[in-house]
Order: structure tokens, then sequence, then C-alpha cells
């Protein structure tokens, strides 16, 4: 295990630092990936504290940038010859309804969330094909199965993160390259908080209602989440399967969600989704 390598995006805070504090604790060497080194201290002193800091590499990646993302699979190339595990994690959230969204924000959302994991994976891939194998770990979302009122673009980004990483799996298999997907539901982490904050609405919003509704839903799920480190304890394990599944959905209600959504006819599973964001289904 000591020789072998991974590259967590997006890893300064949130899933990614703790993925790679998981990942370096089972002997990965890690590329802590982000994009902006000097937001490093919180991964640096975890690390610290875990006794894996010289597992750690950290490197300048920024997920919309194709010259720092070459820079890095070069370094990844270079330094260790390898690569066994690159982890997508890197992403935010927009929140507000669909007509209020500016279309930059739209792009925006998409460039990182969606072609930020394809143009990590295609430079990944031909690493992992030379050595005959590896593993691709793509953090999507229960929202990327499910899509709520209000954050439309987060659900689209995610959307289209499962279609992708369905294909390349079938695509990379005969090569040795699995690709799986985690499907977090909420869990305490900075994406909900940064979340709320951005959330796009004009002050005579006819959707104001709905969307008070939305983001106190969000709220109560957020101040009653898991701790983070269930996730990232998860991927970990996953690096290290040699069969694994498509699709990981974890977190609490998320099995059982997704399960009604595929079992209810529809208008009895909308209904439901209403009713527990309006606060009459319990809780």
């Amino acid at each position: 295990m000591a020789d072998k390598t991974a590259l967590v995006t997006g890893a300064s805070s949130g899933f990614g630092l703790r993925i790679s504090i998981a990942l370096a604790l089972r002997g990965y060497r890690v590329m802590a990936a982000m994009r902006d080194l000097g937001r490093g201290d919180e991964l640096l002193r975890e690390a610290e504290r875990a006794g894996v800091a010289s597992r750690l590499d950290p490197v300048r990646l920024d997920v919309t940038d194709a010259e720092s993302i070459e820079a890095a699979m070069a370094h990844a190339a270079r330094r260790y010859g390898r690569l066994d595990v690159l982890v997508n994690n890197a992403g935010f959230a927009v929140g507000g309804f669909a007509e209020e969204v500016p279309m930059d924000d739209w792009r925006a959302q998409m460039e990182t969330n969606f072609f930020g994991v394809v143009a990590m994976s295609r430079a990944a891939i031909p690493l992992m094909r030379k050595q005959g194998g590896g593993t691709i770990i793509q953090l999507s979302s229960v929202s990327g199965r499910i899509a709520f009122p209000g954050y439309g673009a987060y659900a689209a980004s995610k959307f289209a993160v499962e279609g992708f990483s369905e294909s390349l799996r079938h695509e990379l298999a005969p090569h040795g390259i699995r690709v799986v997907l985690v499907e977090p539901g909420a869990y305490r982490t900075a994406i909900w908080d940064k979340g709320f904050s951005g959330i796009r609405s004009r002050p005579d919003s006819p959707y104001r209602k709905t969307l008070e509704a939305v983001l106190e839903y969000s709220r109560r799920a957020a101040a009653t989440s898991k701790d983070p480190r269930e996730v990232a304890e998860l991927v970990a394990r996953l690096a290290e399967c040699r069969a694994p599944r498509l699709r990981y959905a974890v977190g609490r209600g998320t099995k059982l969600t997704l399960f009604g959504k595929a079992a209810l006819p529809w208008r009895w599973f909308e209904a439901i989704i209403q009713r527990t964001l309006s606060g009459k289904a319990g809780g």
C-alpha cells in the first residue's frame, strides 16, 4: 500500500478534507488538490493530529482550468509514476428557482460540478490505463437522483455526473478502471451554508413562499445531519474495493427516499415531497 497514490479535488474543506485524511490513514500518498493553497491550513492541522501530514502533498488545482489540471497530472506522473485513485469531490451549490437564477450562475454550476468532473476524469484515464487499472470515485449527491425545488442548477449538475459516470464505467471496465458514484444526503459541511447565503431570489418573487419552505427544510436537514467522516470512510473503503457497485447512497433517509421514488407512482412521491417541504409530514 505504501506506493499507492490518490488525488482528491476540493481538499481544503468538507468531504475533500476528510477523504484526504481517511485515504492517508490507509497508507495512500494523497495529492490534496485545492484552488488556493493558502486555504489548506485546516487540512494540515487535521493531518498533523491524525499523524499523516507526511503523506499529504498539497497541490494547486482548479477543475475549471485546463492548464492547472494538466500540471497536476504531470506532477503525479513525475513524482509518483502512477495514480491509483481519483476522487472528484470539488463542487458547490447554486440555490434559487429556475426563472430567477441568472444564466451565468447556471453555467458556473455546470462548469465546476460537471465539466470539472469530465475534465479530471479524462486527464486521469491515460495514466490509469497505462498502469493497468485504477479507481475513479465521483462525489455525486442524492440530488443526482432526486431533484428538489430551489436547487435545479445543483441537481442538473449532479444528474449529469450520474449519466456521464454510468457511461464511463462501461467504457473503462475493459481496461481495469473502476468508476464509482457516492451519493451523500445531507451532512455537516459548508456547502449548505454557502448555498443558503447565495440563494437567488427577487424581493417580489412569486416563488418566495415555496422558497422559504425549501430553505427551512434544508436548514432542519443540515442541523440534524450526520458527521461527514462517514462519507470519507466509505470513499476510503471503496478505493480498496476490487469489485465496487456503481452507486452508493449514504446518509440518513437517503436509501428510503430513493426506494420511494423507484417504487411509488410519481404523483404519490410528488405529493410526499410537497408535504415534506410544507412541514406537514412529521418532524
